[in-house]
């Protein structure tokens, strides 16, 4: 089993990234914002899952040993494969994925494309007591309340930009933002929007 791999980014593709390791180019399927912000040259870790199948050995990889774990447990729901998990940690993060199935509420996982309304319940289903549910009053980053951080993530995915990388963006610029910024909505979407650059990723 090959569970991580690091080493310098040889090519970035939309959804995958070729990793050199000991001279070896190893093709890794990642989500979207991984492949986006990998830079040739660059060293990259990666925690990697292997999938076996008759025809073909495919390596998906997360930045997080978190996100796969999570990966691990989607693909054991019935009609999930490792696109359509790869699908939904492109679109959720592992804290919105895991908050999604301690509510019973499937509607985030409507939104991932591929996976119709009776998977999505399925995911809800299959997962309850394998995903632990986020810390009580864990937020995008310690010092945000949800009600900032999910507005201003949900005025990104407006804009254009994925709703993962949106969440992202936000605890990156909270980091930094102070005390009052963190309270705006407005303030920390302009932060977000700075970071993010002029494009959104639709």
């Amino acid at each position: 089993m090959i569970s991580s791999l690091r080493g310098p980014v040889l090519h970035a593709a939309l959804d995958s990234v070729i990793i050199d390791v000991g001279g070896v180019g190893f093709t890794v399927a990642v989500p979207p914002d991984v492949a986006r912000t990998a830079r040739v040259g660059d060293v990259l870790v990666l925690h990697t899952h292997l999938v076996v199948r008759e025809d073909a050995l495919s390596l998906y990889g997360f930045l997080e040993r978190e996100e796969l774990g999570v990966f691990v447990i989607l693909i054991s729901v019935t009609g999930v494969g490792p696109k359509s998990a790869l699908g939904v940690l492109s679109t959720l993060t592992a804290d919105q994925i895991a908050q999604a199935v301690a509510d019973d509420d499937d509607k985030p996982f409507r939104k991932v494309s591929g996976i119709g309304p009776k998977t999505a319940k399925l995911i809800v289903v299959q997962l309850a007591g394998k995903i632990a549910p986020p810390v009580a009053g864990a937020v995008v980053s310690g010092a945000v309340a949800p009600a900032v951080a999910e507005q201003v993530t949900a005025a990104l995915a407006g804009l254009g930009w994925n709703e993962r990388l949106a969440a992202d963006a936000v605890a990156t610029v909270a980091a930094d933002a102070t005390e009052a910024e963190r309270a705006s909505v407005q303030a920390l979407l302009r932060r977000a929007l700075a970071t993010l650059g002029p494009q959104g990723s639709r």
